[in-house]
């Protein structure tokens, strides 16, 4: 099933609070923005995935986008999670999933966000979208990596 916005449809503009402030997509024109949607804070499989970012922050750095977190819970869960796993990826609160909904990203069925990895390109269309069927893996920095580098060069 399509998921909406799709590849080469223009992303929803947003602004969302997060711990590194306010965050707003079309701020971001002219970069590469990568939407990480989670189901939640301290999670297990959303706490591997935020923490292999820090572990490889190197190479995660060197992807050449901006990167945010999205998921429900507010501004201090956030923080309580950046905090106690030091981590090194901004998270955006989204408590009454709205951009989670607007990006097709929202499972009603579970009431929170579905893992999914969203790229938006220079222009702010969507370039590449990766949706997890079930949520409990996620995409590596060798994964994010390898979809960044098949992506057609920016016009």
């Amino acid at each position: 099933m399509a998921k909406n916005p799709g590849v080469g449809e223009q992303a929803p503009d947003f602004e969302l609070e997060g711990t590194h402030g306010a965050f707003k997509l079309s701020d971001h024109r002219g970069e590469k923005v990568l939407l990480l949607f989670y189901p939640g804070d301290e999670t297990t499989v959303c706490t591997k995935q935020f923490c292999s970012y820090r572990d490889n922050a190197e190479s995660f750095g060197a992807l050449g986008v901006t990167a945010v977190g999205i998921s429900g819970k507010d501004l201090d869960s956030k923080r309580q999670f950046t905090e106690k796993n030091d981590l090194n990826v901004p998270l955006l609160a989204d408590p009454d999933f709205r951009v989670a909904k607007d990006y097709d990203a929202y499972s009603g069925l579970s009431k929170m966000a579905k893992r999914s990895a969203i790229i938006i390109d220079e222009q702010g269309l969507v370039a590449c979208r990766h949706d997890h069927a079930i949520g409990l893996d996620f995409q590596t920095v060798a994964d994010l990596k390898k979809t960044l580098d098949e992506l057609p060069a920016a016009a």
